[in-house]
């Protein structure tokens, strides 16, 4: 180990935001703690001082769920940039460009098929850094894509969901997604085919009012918020304070909303023996 390397707090580097370099110090966004990135990344990125859950790139994501940190990247549907010609601070399509340069992303889902626990599964994972992950029609047809190859090979679908919403750039267009994904989970229960959501912080808006909160199982990690509106625009709307830990992932457990909280490290044990037992099989847990 190098101290001055190491150790000591480098001159932050130039960096994206896919990746976070590796002798770069993070602040905790809950405690205000300096995490050391190379420790961060064993834990998962959740602060060792508070245990608060960091937000996760879409593939460091998909590495985390899958056996080996291997899976197929699923080519999704094009859609057109931009239907309404949206202009607020700035065109849409220079918007969207920005996004995608920054993210190295198209849009705010990835779909992937690979093995995790051994058994064949799709995922759709959504990426809260582009757009604060909002759904418009390109994260629609993600869902809908996703749902229709779980459907086709009988495997089971994991969404991941880390959204503010609905894309308002899009309008109505993005407000239909939440009845078209909301049908093709439909299709995938009526076919036995089983669906685990996984609700990761923010989870709210039109996702969690879709097929976000329709899992056989729906699992949410730990202090995660979850919900419609935001926390401050409900109490300036009833005009009451609201209740200690409103919307938090161990509020809505606590009152049937989600069935599991589970801490990230622990998140992919979890995960495969509810796989096991949705798709009887008895398999050796793999990490």
């Amino acid at each position: 180990m190098n101290w001055l390397t190491d150790i000591v707090r480098p001159k932050i580097q130039k960096t994206t935001p896919k990746e976070i370099a590796d002798n770069l110090w993070v602040k905790c966004p809950s405690c205000g703690q300096m995490l050391f990135s190379k420790e961060l990344k064993n834990s998962l990125y959740v602060c060792t001082s508070c245990g608060h859950h960091l937000r996760l790139y879409i593939n460091k994501r998909l590495k985390m769920l899958f056996d080996d940190e291997k899976y197929t990247e699923v080519t999704l549907p094009e859609v057109l940039d931009d239907p309404l010609k949206f202009k607020d601070s700035q065109k849409y399509t220079e918007r969207l460009k920005s996004y995608r340069k920054s993210t190295g992303n198209r849009d705010a889902i990835k779909v992937a098929t690979g093995k995790i626990g051994g058994i064949d599964v799709v995922a759709a994972v959504m990426d809260y850094s582009f757009m604060g992950g909002s759904m418009g029609v390109a994260v629609g047809e993600g869902i809908i894509k996703a749902a229709e190859l779980a459907l086709s090979g009988k495997k089971p679908l994991i969404t991941v969901a880390s959204s503010g919403g609905a894309r308002m750039q899009e309008g109505i267009l993005s407000l239909m997604q939440m009845a078209r994904t909301t049908a093709a989970i439909n299709m995938l229960k009526e076919k036995g085919v089983p669906f685990i959501s996984i609700l990761t912080d923010p989870t709210t808006g039109g996702v969690s009012a879709s097929f976000a909160m329709l899992g056989d199982v729906n699992i949410a990690e730990k202090g995660c918020l979850i919900g419609f509106a935001g926390p401050r625009v409900i109490e300036q709307t009833i005009r009451e304070k609201l209740p200690e830990g409103f919307q938090k992932a161990e509020y809505l457990k606590e009152h049937g909303m989600v069935d599991m909280v589970v801490d990230r490290p622990h998140l992919k044990e979890e995960l495969v023996k509810i796989l096991a037992v949705l798709t009887d099989k008895n398999r050796t847990p793999k990490a």
